[in-house]
Order: C-alpha cells, then structure tokens, then sequence
C-alpha cells in the first residue's frame, strides 16, 4: 500500500455537488493499494498513520500524533498511486489492484485506523472526485509498505 499523507487545518471531499466528507483539523490520506497488498499491510499503514508524530507541541515541535491530538481523517482511495512513468509518456497501472481487491483491502484500512480510536471520513470509492484541503506547514509525507513493512 502505499500512502500520501498530508496534515490539514481542513479538509473535505465531494462527489458531484455532494460533500461526501470533511474533516477539520487531521490528515488526509490518498491511499493506493497494490495488487501484491494484504490486509496486513493495511494494519501496520494505519498502525503507522495514528502514530505518527507530525503535530505540534506546546513547544512548536511536531512532536503529537493524531491519537494525541483528537484529529481525524479523510481517506481517499487513489489507485493513480501506482501510476508507473518510468516508460513512454502513459501512466501504467499495471501495479495497481483489480477493483474489487482494491475495495475490499481499502475497506479493511478504513476500518483498521477506526479501530484504533480514529474518526474516519471517506470519500467514495471508485467515483470521480474533488478533495479540497488545506495543508498546514505544509507537511506531506510518502509511506510506502512495500519498503518498510
């Protein structure tokens, strides 16, 4: 699986016309999944994301993680993710999980991080979408399982 995480003040998805989520304060989460991923994968992702110390402290540090400072998070599926550009001009997708594995391992991700205390809004998988945010620092961070689970 592999992860872009970016901490927002706000954040909301749409659908159409339709805000599907939003969150305030948080994470949002593009979330690839690969064709070779495991819902263990997914766990130690969102293992990862609530721990992640990317918050401020009292101090200024970014020293908080998402448990620690109630925020939440907007997931967004993204199998672009694994979009490979190494040959021709053509993104290829080759890498990327067929649909129905990509939603079922998407599913179990979205549940694994609501397991751990964290409120989860989502878009809508497979639909055409807009996601607004604003990023605060701005902090983006890549996470990949492939290379680090």
């Amino acid at each position: 699986m592999r992860a872009v995480v970016q901490r927002v003040s706000r954040a909301e998805v749409r659908v159409g016309e339709r805000i599907v989520g939003g969150i305030a304060s948080g994470l949002v989460v593009l979330v690839g999944i690969g064709s070779e991923d495991s819902r263990e994968a997914g766990e130690w992702l969102a293992e990862k994301i609530v721990h992640l110390r990317v918050f401020d402290d009292a101090q200024g540090k970014m020293n908080l993680s998402l448990l620690e400072t109630s925020g939440a998070v907007l997931c967004i599926s993204q199998f672009t993710l694994y979009g490979d550009c190494r040959k021709g001009r053509r993104p290829s997708y080759d890498g990327a999980a067929p649909p129905e594995a990509a939603r079922l391992l998407y599913e179990s991700f979205v549940a694994s991080l609501r397991g751990r205390g964290v409120r989860v809004e989502t878009g809508e998988f497979r639909a055409m979408m807009e996601v607004e945010l604003v990023n605060d620092g701005p902090v983006t961070l890549l996470l990949d399982s492939e290379r680090l689970f």
